[in-house]
Order: C-alpha cells, then structure tokens, then sequence
C-alpha cells in the first residue's frame, strides 16, 4: 500500500502567530517536521499552505510545498485540496502530520502506518497514556476515550474525544495525527461540521458524528506540541540542549 504524507501549516495561529517559521536549532518549525516524516521513509512528503512565506522556506530547505487556498475551516480541507493537486496516483493512504510538533517520534509515524495497513483501518490516530491528573482539566490537551483499555498491541476504537475528563478510564492523551484510506478523507471533507465538532473545536468529531470509526494506537510518549510562545521557549530549550 502507498502512503503519502501532507503537513497542513499556516502563520495565522491564533495563540501564536507565525509559529511555522519560528525556529529551533537554526531551522524553522515546519521544516524540521517535514524532515522527521522523510527520516520515516513511510511515502512523499508535502507541506500544504496558504502562505507563501512557507512555501519558500520548506522549499529553501529542500522540501516540497502545495500552496492552496485561504477560505478552509480545518486543516483536513487544506490537506485535501492539496492532494487534488499534487495528482499522485495509486496512494492508499494519506498521513496528517501537525505542523507544530517538531518532537514527533518517527517510530510513531510508521507505527500508525503498519497498523493502518494490517487492519485494513479507514482511519486512525495515536493516543498516550496521561501521567499527570492535571492534564485531564487541562483544555488544551484533546483526551480520547476509547471503547477498550489500549495496548502497545491494540488498535482500539475511539468512543468520543474530549477537552474536560473526569477520570482515566479508557482515556488518553489525543496526540494530533491521523491517517485516513482516500475514500474516507474524500467522504470527510463532504460533510459538514457537525453540531459537535464546532462546540468542542475538534474536527475529529465529525467522523465519528457520521459513522466513521477511528482507531487509536497507544505510544510512550505525547510530544510536546507548541500551542503558545512558553511551549515554543521550552522546546526550544530541550532540543537545542538534545543537539
């Protein structure tokens, strides 16, 4: 089976504005996530942006880059439009990677693509275990509650996704990537947002308001994600120190 993988990206980050060419060690953001989905040697790599300032840094540093259209509601749009026109033929698969999580583990990323492949899955994601009971008020951090305990070995279904939890059972730590069969991404990307998804802000939720099942494979580790400038300060540190 053929995977692609696209990495939806734009300045206009409401917390963070300009977050993508912020950088870590001399490279931008975005740069270094596009390098960690080619060291997983998994299928091409494009970015897919409404900026132009993006286009040209992933470019400069010898990526590839679709720019597409300013008027989409979610990253999942962006990701599709890109996909119409890079045009490739024969992909069964199609990779979302967050543009903002430079510390994703490459493991990870294959891990999701074999158990997409062995399970014949329409779409699925990753979850982590939650280590600190703060994190389950914390609203920044999206929790997945799945219908059985995960495994290293379990490819469970989610039952919802959440903010707010009340207690660990059955709920992890959302970690925001996804794999989708064309046809599901095709079919998502047609429906509207439902009621759901705009209360909660998760656009996940639109799958599971129309019957699409997402499966969730269970990591060590949730990568920090750079939501604000302390979490971009803080990685920085860690990964300039790491280097």
């Amino acid at each position: 089976m053929k995977t692609l993988i696209i990495i939806p990206s734009r300045m206009s980050a409401t917390r963070l504005p300009g977050k993508p060419l912020l950088k870590i060690n001399n490279q931008s953001i975005i740069s270094l996530v596009f390098k960690k989905a080619e060291e997983a040697k998994i299928g091409e790599v494009f970015v897919a942006t409404e900026d132009q300032e993006i286009v040209d840094d992933v470019t400069k540093n010898g990526g590839r880059a679709i720019l597409t259209s300013k008027n989409h509601k979610t990253g999942t749009d962006r990701i599709y439009e890109a996909l119409q026109k890079i045009n490739t033929k024969d992909i069964d698969l199609i990779m979302n990677l967050q543009g903002d999580e430079p510390a994703i583990n490459i493991n990870d990323i294959i891990s999701l693509n074999k158990k997409m492949i062995s399970s014949q899955s329409k779409m699925g994601t990753l979850a982590a275990k939650i280590i600190d009971l703060k994190d389950l008020e914390n609203k920044n951090i999206v929790k997945v509650i799945t219908k059985k305990n995960l495994n290293e070995n379990h490819f469970s279904q989610a039952e919802t996704f959440i903010r707010n939890a009340k207690n660990m059972n059955n709920t992890y730590h959302h970690i925001g990537i996804y794999c989708y069969s064309v046809e599901t991404l095709k079919r998502f990307v047609e429906l509207s947002q439902s009621k759901n998804e705009i209360e909660n802000k998760l656009e996940q939720l639109r799958a599971l308001d129309n019957n699409i099942n997402i499966n969730v494979a269970l990591v060590d580790t949730a990568p920090i994600g750079i939501d604000t400038e302390e979490d971009y300060l803080a990685l920085k540190k860690i990964m300039e120190y790491k280097a």
